[in-house]
């Protein structure tokens, strides 16, 4: 079998050692030894390009779940887990969060600037005018059961536009690369709201172009045609924090599918749709519904002791949700942002939901508690972006379907950036493969 180069110690055979100034590193595999470039990006860890590594020595990489390995160049979004550093485009997410909003920040990671006066109105009407979805595309949703999932809805909706613009993909086009993310941005809240109002037979409402992106979204949501929506400003504001905040999280599960799937030469709406299916996973953008659930089987404030008691019991298969980041060793610092609003929504709405107080009494043993300090295991963003959904009403299994919403801006930044990569190649790794040598077929009275 094929030897493979495994993250592990140096030996004798397998030695790396470092130049002082970084600029490469030689690996030693046998008789064979090859000097491999060391890349410096802006902010982060160094990387080692090991692109010559198989040609010249025969040897591959293992990294399970690709944790320690760069699989592209991208200038979007910077993460420093340890320091709780979340930056767009260079900004910070704190300034972003109290002083941008969701559109002007998806306008930011497109175009890499954010934008004058002049450009946020252009791009603002730009977008208003492209929430329209195809009449037939009510038809299409007709085709669900009515208890469908409205992820499952979601996903196939957005695939499935690229049936009704099929006359704009031509990917060497940079207006009609930079046209399909406009629909995307545009559209997304549109049908997510359309599959929510199918899912509880509610009649589709069409979007409304004298109000703005999150407001639009909230009346195609909740508006009766019997009567208009009064909403409170709070919650428009919450929800337009909670985009900003989901709009992108560097080369994460879904986003590194949008990369993948948009490797192949697919068409946007494809690679957004392969995006929305990777985000439904309970362990990526389904983290808030577990929450919800979790919430749920604790049951009432009074259980909540005992809950955290279970939690760290080794020996007992409970555990909390909402609570660490992989990526974070201290606080998600869009859980800092999120937590002051959460409170203000709860204040403001004055919403008597006994999982609420659940909620909010088990935020306060988590961040009291020894065995939660030490381990750093503060709540993060799912936790609050779940507290505020049940508090807006909004259905559990709706969550997700609100995340995709942010995190398109993201997507479609993300694919844009990769059509114009003068290195972008099909995304295509390797393995180990643990299966059988090669055996010789036998027919059925042998076997």
């Amino acid at each position: 079998m094929r030897q493979v180069a495994c993250p592990a110690p140096p030996t004798k055979e397998h030695a790396v050692s470092d130049s002082k100034a970084l600029d490469q590193v030689t690996l030693t595999a046998g008789d064979k030894a090859v000097a491999l470039p060391v890349l410096k990006p802006t902010l982060g860890n160094d990387c080692v390009d090991i692109s010559r590594l198989t040609k010249e020595t025969g040897l591959f990489t293992y990294d399970s779940g690709f944790t320690a390995t760069a699989s592209c160049k991208s200038a979007v979004t910077y993460i420093d887990g340890d320091k709780g550093v979340l930056l767009y485009r260079g900004y910070p997410i704190e300034q972003l969060a109290e002083h941008s909003n969701f559109l002007e920040v998806a306008y930011l990671l497109m175009n890499g600037e954010l934008p004058s006066k002049e450009a946020f109105s252009a791009f603002e009407n730009e977008v208003t005018h492209h929430t329209m979805m195809h009449e037939k595309l009510k038809n299409f949703l007709q085709g669900f059961n009515y208890d469908a999932h409205p992820m499952a809805m979601l996903a196939a909706s957005v695939a499935s536009l690229s049936a009704f613009y099929h006359d704009t993909l031509d990917l060497e086009d940079p207006e009609q690369r930079r046209l399909a993310a406009i629909r995307l941005i545009a559209k997304v809240p549109t049908l997510a709201a359309a599959a929510y109002r199918y899912s509880i037979g509610w009649p589709i409402r069409y979007p409304r172009n004298n109000v703005g992106y999150v407001d639009r979204f909230l009346h195609m949501m909740f508006e009766l045609p019997s009567e208009p929506l009064e909403m409170n400003p709070v919650v428009a504001k919450a929800l337009d924090l909670l985009f900003i905040l989901h709009a992108d999280h560097e080369q994460n599960a879904s986003t590194s599918t949008v990369r993948l799937v948009g490797s192949t030469g697919a068409n946007p709406y494809a690679s957004v749709a392969a995006g929305i299916t990777a985000l439904w996973g309970p362990a990526h953008g389904g983290a808030n519904e577990a929450v919800l659930k979790m919430l749920d089987e604790i049951g009432t404030a009074d259980k909540v002791e005992t809950a955290v008691a279970r939690a760290k019991d080794k020996s007992d298969p409970f555990r909390l949700m909402g609570f660490g980041h992989r990526v974070y060793k201290n606080f998600d610092p869009r859980a800092k942002i999120i937590r002051e609003m959460t409170h203000k929504v709860l204040g403001e709405l004055g919403v008597d939901d006994p999982l609420l107080e659940v909620a909010m009494k088990l935020e306060e043993a988590a961040l009291k508690d020894e065995y939660f300090v030490e381990r750093k295991l503060y709540p993060n963003v799912d936790f609050y972006s779940g507290i505020i959904y049940k508090a807006l009403k909004i259905p559990t299994e709706m969550f997700t379907v609100m995340f995709a919403i942010g995190r398109t801006a993201g997507w479609v930044a993300h694919w844009l950036e990769q059509q114009v990569d003068p290195e972008m190649k099909i995304g295509r790794p390797r393995q180990i493969y643990t299966g059988y040598d090669v055996r010789d077929y036998k027919g059925a009275g042998d076997r």
